[in-house]
């Protein structure tokens, strides 16, 4: 019974929404129409304002007033992004088929296959700020987490290192962009390279580590004494020490900051690949900005919600490999004793 009035209350705020939105895109669509028509009755003549009242009437797209979109349009969109993005999907197989003796003859000299280097689909752009993002998390983990350990297990470090954490931490995505942006291009000069995915990844991750990094850090520092002395009891070396006891002791705090920092990455994403003209989902929305139709108004609210609908599926993946990995939710942890007779054991046994 629970359940079903949950539902029934999520069902009702989203038709709540739709209707709130539908009543909005219809008053500024008028609004919008009353402003153009006013504007070219006063720069121009009452015939051509009401010539264009009659082209806006009619339907032409081309003369469309520039506002929100409504919900049935932006849905009629999505529809339209899907069917192009089976349209571009078949275009790929068919140059991929024709390609097939060519590729092979070349492969067999040893020489480049030829790929297909028609437009992007949404598909396609959204596949490019999956692996963007993949990227770019991979190289906040790497950065954080053993920095964060190295600051969490000596005081010393933490104290040389700290100001530097406190100062790049709320940099803005658009200056780490110019400034991986100016290095990746002076190293990277090949024309045939990448520079855009590769300014992409590493100014996200940039970015988005420092959650990690702080939560490691916090995590780590913050270890029960009498775990850190059933590793020196057992005579446990630094690299058994950190995986064997301060990691798993520390797990929870790790994974919250891992949660914020892929959620800040998904954020950041989208703005540096506007930047990076990357063929991501902000090189999307950028295109559509630029294009400035009433259509592509609908296709960048597409876009803002196939958006947050990943990034809400990023987080959960997250929490789910979190409550996998970590004792949190569970009845008890493991007592200090309990570490000290599981390592007794396998050093033991080894």
């Amino acid at each position: 019974m629970k359940v079903l009035k949950n539902v029934g209350l999520i069902i009702g705020s989203i038709i709540s929404f739709l209707i709130i939105w539908n009543m909005a895109s219809n008053a500024l669509y008028k609004r919008a129409v009353s402003t153009t028509i006013t504007k070219i009755e006063k720069l121009q003549s009452k015939e051509a304002a009401e010539e264009t009242r009659k082209r806006i009437e009619s339907g032409d797209p081309s003369s469309q007033p520039n506002s929100l979109p409504s919900p049935l349009l932006v849905w009629k969109t999505a529809g339209l992004l899907l069917d192009d993005a089976h349209k571009v999907m078949k275009k790929k197989q068919d140059f991929y088929k024709k390609m097939e003796k060519t590729n092979a003859k070349l492969k067999q000299a040893g020489k480049e296959s030829i790929t297909y280097t028609g437009r992007p689909s949404f598909l396609d752009q959204t596949i490019t700020s999956l692996k963007n993002i993949f990227w770019g998390v991979l190289l906040a983990i790497s950065i954080a987490i053993p920095v964060g350990i190295l600051m969490g297990l000596s005081k010393r470090f933490k104290t040389s290192i700290n100001w530097f954490v406190q100062i790049f931490k709320p940099i803005s995505p658009v200056v780490w962009f110019l400034l991986v942006q100016m290095i990746v291009n002076t190293i990277m000069t090949d024309p045939d390279s990448d520079n855009a995915f590769v300014i992409t990844f590493i100014s996200v991750g940039l970015c988005a580590m420092w959650a990690t990094l702080v939560n490691t850090s916090v995590g780590v520092s913050s270890v029960d004494e009498s775990y850190l002395n059933v590793s020196k009891v057992l005579r446990l070396g630094i690299g058994k020490k950190i995986f064997k006891v301060v990691l798993p002791a520390s797990i929870p705090l790790i994974f919250t900051g891992l949660r914020i920092t892929v959620s800040v990455a998904w954020m950041v994403l989208i703005a540096v690949e506007w930047l990076s003209q990357s063929p991501g989902l902000g090189g999307f929305v950028r295109e559509e900005f630029q294009n400035g139709s009433s259509s592509s108004n609908a296709k960048i609210m597409v876009a803002m919600f196939v958006i947050g609908i990943i990034g809400v599926i990023l987080d959960k993946l997250m929490a789910s490999v979190q409550g996998l990995v970590s004792f949190e939710n569970k009845s008890q942890s493991p007592s200090p004793l309990s570490i000290m007779r599981n390592m007794f054991i396998s050093k033991k046994a080894a």
